[in-house]
This record gives structure tokens, C-alpha cells and sequence, in this order.
């Protein structure tokens, strides 16, 4: 009898310890060092946002963010580990747009990228533009697809990689343009501009922060977004011509893992909201070429949902696939 009362007692003590838990953590959250996990090798757009929010966050909670480049895999093995972290709102994930197409890229994935993660904020984000040579005979899109589609197989478009959101956009456009445009995929988007700029391709989707140190040499014919870029107020969105789905932005963005409790989530969405409002963090995010990002969590997680809705549908019907 004493034995089983005993063993009653603990199992009550252990599930009030387990309950108080997350409360405990929501209360004195941060209690110990945050850790930031970039996927992709330092020195990158990533990797430098992710430093630019680490230093504010360890100025704001006097706790240091130290800043982890898990490389790997195209981001999967630094995704991977953000995913089974301690759901103690301590290690975060910086992400980019690449974690949601990815489930439509690739076989086998040790996460799901919407229901292992909970998003945080968006922290910015990025449109991609169509581009051609500064002498190309295109002045438009119309203009390069009449080229296009009269001379079969002499056009195609180049991209900073395969599998990527400028492949998908390039598939995307061929469809709905009517084009068989060749893809070219360069390894990094630096390789990509120098081809474009030195006229060794007829054409390319560039994110847009990599092609502003070079808008004077090339000419862009189109950008995806919603909105045209303020840079470049006489180019037309995809959407103004008439095309669809290019809609999404690339971005770059926070994550927990998904068990996180929701104060904790949003603890840490609020703070970073009010460091992306810092005018020398804003400067230092459109220095890089992007835009300032920003929101609640459930409106990040409304655009991953739509998003990945448009990418996977356009990644099935191009018969787009990542190697593993």
C-alpha cells in the first residue's frame, strides 16, 4: 500500500513539474544564452541579418545571442536541428523561403516546414526581377518573348540554382508565356550577374538584392511581388502583365519549434518587431537590398501557408526536383 501511494505522489509530482514547466519558461523567458541557427555559411544575407538582430536582442534581455551556421544539405540539416530543439523558445532558426519549397523538392525531408515550426516574424524580405542585358533588343517583356518565340531554342534563363525560388519563378513564367526558355543554373547568384552583365546570357531571374550593385548594367523587365520596387518605379509587377502566382516575396524569417508555448513566441515576435523599427537596423537591412519585414506570428504563418500552396503547385506541374 505504501509502495503504491508512493509511486502516486511522485507521478503527481512529476506532471505538476511538467505543467509548471512551461510557465516557469514563459515567465522568466530568456533564462539562458539564445541561440541563433543559420543554415547557410557565414558572411551571407542570412547570416548577416541574423547577427544584426542577435546584437539587439543580447543589448534589449541582457542574455547573449550567439549566432550558429549549421551548414548543409540546401539549409535541411540546420533546419532539421531548429526543428528538435528544446521547445524552450532558446534556439531559433533564421529561415528563408527555401523551407517551404523544399517539401515539394525533395523525397524525404526529416521535418515538416508547417507543422514542426512555429513562426515568429518575418524580419525581411525580397522580390526577384527578370532581367536582360543592358543591349539586349528587348525593351519589355512583350518584347522579349516575340524575340523568344521566334527564335526558338536560341533564348534561355538563368538562375543563382536549381531547385530555388529563381528556378520555380523561371519554370512559372515559361508556362504561362508560352516558352520553351532553357534553364541555366549558376552556383550562387554573384556568377549569375557577372554572366547576365557580360552578356553571356539573354536573360535571368535575379533577387533583387543581388542585382542592385548592378542596375545600371542590366535592364529589368519585370519584378514578382505585389508591388512595384521602389528602386525601380518604371518596371511593372508580373501581376500588371497579366501573369499569376507571382505573387510571393522571397524572405527571411524567424522560427521556434512548434511546441513552443505561444507567450514565449510571441515575447520574442514583439521584441524583434520593435528592433526591425531601429532606423540603424532598417538601414542596415536596405543596404543589403531588401525590404523590412515585420508582423505577427499568425500573419508570417498565413503567408507560409499561401506561399507554399503556389510553390508546390507550380514545382508539381514543372516537374521541378531537387536532387538529394
Amino acid at each position: 500500500m505504501k509502495t503504491s501511494m508512493m509511486r502516486r505522489l511522485c507521478l503527481a509530482a512529476a506532471l505538476a513539474a511538467f505543467l509548471a514547466g512551461p510557465a516557469v519558461a514563459q515567465g522568466n523567458y530568456p533564462a539562458q544564452p539564445i541561440k541563433f541557427i543559420v543554415p547557410y555559411p557565414a558572411g551571407g544575407a542570412t547570416d548577416t541579418l541574423a547577427r544584426a538582430i542577435a546584437q539587439k536582442l543580447n543589448e534589449a534581455w541582457g542574455q547573449p545571442v550567439l549566432v550558429e551556421n549549421r551548414v548543409g544539405a540546401s539549409g535541411t540539416i540546420g533546419n532539421a536541428f531548429a526543428a528538435k530543439a528544446p521547445p524552450d523558445g532558446h534556439t531559433v532558426l533564421v529561415g528563408i523561403t527555401a523551407l517551404i519549397q523544399q517539401q515539394s523538392l525533395m523525397d524525404k525531408l526529416p521535418y515538416d516546414p508547417l507543422k514542426d515550426f512555429a513562426a515568429v516574424t518575418q524580419i525581411a524580405r525580397s522580390p526577384s526581377m527578370f532581367a536582360v542585358p543592358n543591349d539586349s533588343p528587348a525593351k519589355s517583356l512583350k518584347e522579349f518573348i516575340a524575340l523568344a518565340k521566334a527564335n526558338p531554342g536560341k533564348y534561355s534563363f538563368g538562375t543563382y540554382g536549381a531547385g530555388t525560388s529563381a528556378h520555380i519563378q523561371g519554370a512559372l513564367f515559361n508556362q504561362q508565356a508560352g516558352l520553351d526558355l532553357l534553364h541555366i543554373p549558376y552556383n550562387g547568384a554573384a556568377p549569375l550577374v557577372t554572366a547576365l552583365v557580360g552578356n553571356q546570357l539573354p536573360s535571368a531571374f535575379i533577387d533583387s538584392a543581388s542585382a542592385r550593385p548592378q542596375l545600371k548594367s542590366i535592364r529589368p523587365l519585370a519584378v514578382t511581388g505585389t508591388q512595384r520596387m521602389p528602386g525601380l518605379p518604371d518596371v511593372p509587377t508580373f501581376q500588371e502583365l497579366g501573369y499569376h502566382s507571382f505573387d510571393p516575396y522571397g524572405w527571411f524569417g524567424l522560427f521556434l519549434p512548434a511546441a513552443t508555448p505561444s507567450p514565449i513566441v510571441h515575447k520574442l515576435s514583439d521584441e524583434v518587431n520593435r528592433i526591425l523599427k531601429l532606423p540603424d537596423v532598417t538601414a542596415r537591412i536596405e543596404a543589403l537590398g531588401l525590404q523590412v519585414g515585420g508582423g505577427k506570428p499568425e500573419e508570417f504563418q498565413k503567408i507560409l501557408r499561401t506561399d507554399a500552396a503556389i510553390y508546390a503547385k507550380i514545382i508539381k506541374e514543372g516537374n521541378i526536383r531537387l536532387a538529394q
